[in-house]
């Protein structure tokens, strides 16, 4: 995600339509490019991939939510009778968690597919290590008689 705020920050911060679309965008790109790269193939990179699938579809449906309740908090100013503002206050209440909602499982699909992806990337790290390391194959000694057969 590069320099994207969202690097440093968690997407349970997001409050606003805008940041909300920053990060479907941003997970949007990052499923993308995954499944672009050769290791969306694996039994590994597919978990991931399914992981990065979900979190874009959850930041997704955020967006209208957060726009939905930034339009309302306009509206309630508008509002004289007190039994409207009420509806309006809770209705304003219930898309803004609704979209805290969506973020949350954006969240926990990403924090897996990074697990998944720290725990195999530990685990080649750790078959490396079992791995005697060798130079290239030294070619063949030569036949009796120095003469290729």
């Amino acid at each position: 995600m590069g320099t994207s705020r969202w690097h440093h920050h968690s997407p349970r911060c997001s409050n606003t339509p805008t940041d909300a679309q920053e990060l479907s965008r941003d997970v949007l790109r990052l499923t993308a490019e995954f499944a672009r790269s050769p290791h969306h193939t694996t039994h590994v990179g597919s978990a991931v991939l399914k992981d990065l699938a979900w979190a874009a579809t959850a930041s997704s449906h955020a967006v209208p939510y957060f726009a939905e309740t930034a339009e309302t908090a306009l509206a309630r100013l508008r509002v004289t009778n007190p039994s409207d503002r009420q509806y309006i206050t809770n209705s304003m209440v219930h898309d803004h968690a609704t979209g805290r909602a969506h973020l949350r499982r954006t969240s926990d699909s990403l924090r897996n597919a990074a697990k998944q992806l720290d725990d195999h990337l530990g685990f080649l790290r750790f078959h490396a290590q079992l791995t005697p390391k060798e130079g290239p194959l030294a070619p063949p000694p030569p036949s009796p008689g120095g003469r290729p057969r």
